[in-house]
């Protein structure tokens, strides 16, 4: 399974997802410290859900790394725009 749909999979299923983008920006980084070579380096995650509105901003990103679990160790950057 590609590691963007994996992503997508774990947060289907940790929240109540109103809307969610995930894009593999690895080709943008092409080269660069952090890129290697295996084309899963980068990526965006745009997050609509109702469980992470009423939270701040801080605690988004701890239950979205909590509900990636281990993922956050095969990526150089994972950009995120929750709410």
């Amino acid at each position: 399974m590609a590691l963007k749909d994996e992503i997508e999979t774990r947060l289907r299923a940790a929240f109540s997802v109103t809307e969610l983008r995930v894009e593999n920006e690895s080709h943008k980084h092409a080269g660069h410290a952090g890129d290697d070579g295996t084309g899963e380096s980068h990526f965006a995650i745009y997050l609509r859900a109702e469980e992470l509105g009423p939270m701040g901003r801080l605690a988004r990103h701890r239950a979205v790394q909590a509900a990636l679990g281990d993922i956050h160790q095969r990526l150089h950057a994972l950009a995120m725009d929750l709410g």
